[in-house]
């Protein structure tokens, strides 16, 4: 009998270390289903990109475990891969999970093992930001961290309520950047508290903030632009733009919103950018591109 080959990557700090405990069970269950399973925990950020980078053509599969993170450096790696690109499965561990949600990946451990033996592949677009992969979203301004920064339980209790809380607790400690974007011919100018482009349907916690009508491998993100307020009235089209059910429609004068597979972002000073919720570096030029189809990922069978 020959067995599949599988890396199994995950890491043992995600979640407070949610997924320790779980780790022989979920290899038991992998070489029950006739895999020969090499674990690997990582030691440090960038490790994960490391081993599967190595990892090029020596695996059916790569599993990973852990945050948004460490997804972010599983797929960075495979797509690099060059003998072959393997399928990918996520078991969901970290914090928000933001990607897992878009694609129904369930939370819980063992429904996601079952989710990945069952076997049913997706594809999923992927965002390059001056080359470098990102998964779901590439982000600048307050709201970064609002998002990642407000308690679970507050948004599960108010929803997008909770993101306008937060926001108006920190919105007289925000600063603005001078801006010009350029989107499919178009030139944004002037100053924005945030920028977004996205590839998610949940973003820090928080579902259908970029429209109810996002397509993963559709070749295309969605783009949100937010001026600054000098007006209460300024603040209140924030929040109906950001907040709006009909999103097609709900751009106005404070935010822009558009879908495109390529944008521009230009500043006098440079900015500082989260990439799939982690340190993105500082730009002065941001350029962003989107990848078709660029992954293979394991999701729930359609209708479960």
């Amino acid at each position: 009998m020959i067995m599949k080959k599988m890396l199994f990557v995950f890491n043992p700090h995600a979640g407070r270390g949610f997924i320790r405990p779980k780790i022989f069970g979920i290899i038991d269950d992998f070489t029950k289903e006739g895999y020969m399973v090499t674990a690997y925990p990582t030691q440090r950020p960038l490790d994960a990109s490391r081993v599967v980078l190595d990892a090029d053509g020596r695996y059916d599969i790569i599993v990973c475990s852990g945050g948004d993170g460490t997804l972010n450096e599983v797929i960075s790696a495979c797509r690099l891969h060059r003998v072959s690109r393997p399928v990918i499965g996520y078991i969901p561990a970290g914090t928000t999970n933001d990607f897992a949600g878009s694609l129904g990946i369930p939370k819980s451990t063992s429904k996601a093992v079952k989710m990945i033996k069952e076997g049913h592949i997706q594809t999923c677009d992927v965002g390059l930001m001056n080359s470098r992969t990102f998964t779901y979203v590439a982000a600048f301004g307050m709201f970064t961290e609002i998002a990642y920064s407000t308690p679970q339980s507050l948004k599960n209790l108010m929803g997008h309520q909770a993101y306008v809380v937060e926001g108006v607790k920190n919105f007289y400690q925000s600063r603005s950047y001078e801006m010009k974007v350029t989107i499919d011919g178009c030139t944004y100018e002037g100053d924005f508290i945030y920028g977004m482009v996205s590839n998610s349907k949940s973003i820090g916690g928080f579902k259908g903030i970029t429209g109810d009508d996002v397509v993963l491998n559709d070749g295309l993100m969605e783009i949100i632009l937010v001026r600054e307020p000098m007006t209460g009235s300024d603040m209140q089209q924030i929040i109906t733009g950001l907040f709006a059910k009909d999103h097609l429609s709900s751009g106005n004068d404070m935010v822009i919103r558009l879908r495109s597979n390529h944008a521009v972002f230009q500043s006098d000073e440079p900015v500082s950018w989260t990439l799939d919720g982690e340190n993105g570096d500082d730009h002065q030029y941001v350029e962003i591109d989107v990848v078709k189809e660029a992954i293979s990922i394991i999701t729930p069978s359609p209708g479960k």
